[in-house]
């Protein structure tokens, strides 16, 4: 038994939420949601493993504002209250668990209206109809596409983006009816925010583009807007793309500057991501373990506000030693909680600190303390009768 709790498994207090432990479950789409952006059976069951798993903090995927702010035909939505009660369902097991959960407010501007990762991505097309995939008109603060693709793209009108604007606070609004405890704003990966940040893709020479000021202006909108629909004593995180690439588009610095400025607006947390543009192979940031932390470690310091760390995060003792150098304060964890959903509760065993399966629920731990009394009465009884074997 250790000698003294593990940072991983000490509770957060971010304004009135407390959460049991750092772990936080990435947002990870499904493209699951067939009937309107409803919520469904399939919702329950993958978001309930989760829950059960351990984690402190589930972030639901990607939840668009706009019907045409899906990245897919089949993204889950909070454009409409007929949204809201399937995601309360999600929302009231986890609570059981001691789990809390967020969503993330998205709208996938010019990277909207696309096939499934299986199917190829690139955007919908009249093959796509058959199952309920019938493209639509993408929308950007530039029409440039972010692809090779033929389709059309449409430039956002001012009117367009505080329309956009108001969405993402009517949404805002109906995630409080449905009861999360966190809003997370898809501000990454080459989506609308992202796009507007980004010299890469914002080639606007009106008061939405050009400076920092201007390209970052609708992020701080965005961000004014469901502050004013999100009770004061619940967080709001923003996951931003750090940088686009390696020394190229947005930057470190203009991270930190805008953190600062979130943090004036209510953000509590930034989860710290990269990429989303298509960028020279060279310029990509090199996926090995703990790639992204860095990025997470200069917001952390620079902007002087909590931060998630993400990316190849896999063992309990590697983002144990995240959180004692002081590079994160939430660990983000996404395809390693879909290869284990229950790492949580095995970084606890790692650490010795519920050989009695306690922190289990109860209908598991009762089964599972014995189960493993009884191999370690095996393991014992079979050491003392091979003696010669190490």
């Amino acid at each position: 038994m250790i000698d003294e709790q593990p940072l991983l498994f000490t509770p957060i207090q971010l304004r009135k939420l407390n959460l049991a432990n750092r772990i936080m479950i990435s947002p990870m789409c499904t493209y699951q949601a067939k009937e309107d952006g409803k919520a469904l059976d399939i919702h329950f069951a993958h978001y309930a493993q989760f829950s059960l798993g351990g984690a402190g903090l589930m972030m639901l995927e990607a939840t668009a504002v706009q019907q045409k702010g899906r990245i897919s035909a089949w993204d889950l939505g909070l454009w409409n209250d007929h949204q809201i009660n399937p995601l309360k369902r999600i929302i009231d097991f986890s609570h059981q668990q001691n789990t809390q959960v967020g969503v993330q407010l998205a709208h996938a501007g010019l990277k909207a209206s696309t096939k499934t990762p299986w199917h190829g991505g690139g955007y919908l097309d009249e093959a796509d109809k058959v199952n309920g995939g019938s493209p639509w008109q993408v929308v950007g603060p530039s029409a440039e596409l972010l692809s090779n693709d033929s389709a059309m793209a449409k430039t956002l009108s001012t009117d367009d983006i505080k329309e956009i604007v108001d969405a993402w606070g009517k949404a805002a609004a109906r995630a409080e009816k449905a009861g999360f405890d966190v809003i997370e704003i898809h501000g990454a990966h080459g989506y609308l925010i992202s796009e507007f940040l980004s010299p890469l893709s914002n080639k606007r020479t009106d008061e939405y583009g050009g400076d920092f000021n201007g390209r970052t202006r609708l992020a701080l909108e965005v961000v004014k807007a469901v502050r004013k629909n999100w009770p004061k004593e619940k967080p709001l995180f923003f996951r931003m793309s750090v940088v686009d690439g390696v020394d190229t588009g947005w930057s470190i610095n203009e991270s930190v500057r805008l953190a600062k400025e979130l943090k004036k607006l209510g953000v509590d947390v930034i989860d710290c991501s990269s990429g989303g543009f298509n960028v020279d192979r060279e310029k990509v940031l090199i996926r090995e373990p703990s790639f992204q932390v860095y990025l997470s470690d200069e917001v952390k310091k620079g902007a002087k506000i909590p931060t998630s760390a993400v990316g190849l995060i896999t063992h309990a003792a590697q983002a144990e030693e995240i959180l004692l150098s002081e590079k994160a304060d939430l660990i983000a964890i996404g395809r390693t909680a879909l290869n284990n959903p229950y790492w949580p509760r095995h970084a606890a065993h790692f650490f010795d600190i519920d050989s009695k399966f306690e922190r289990w629920p109860a209908q598991y731990g009762w089964w599972l303390y014995r189960w493993a009394t009884s191999l370690k009465k095996i393991k014992n009884a079979w050491a003392l009768s091979n003696p010669s074997v190490n």
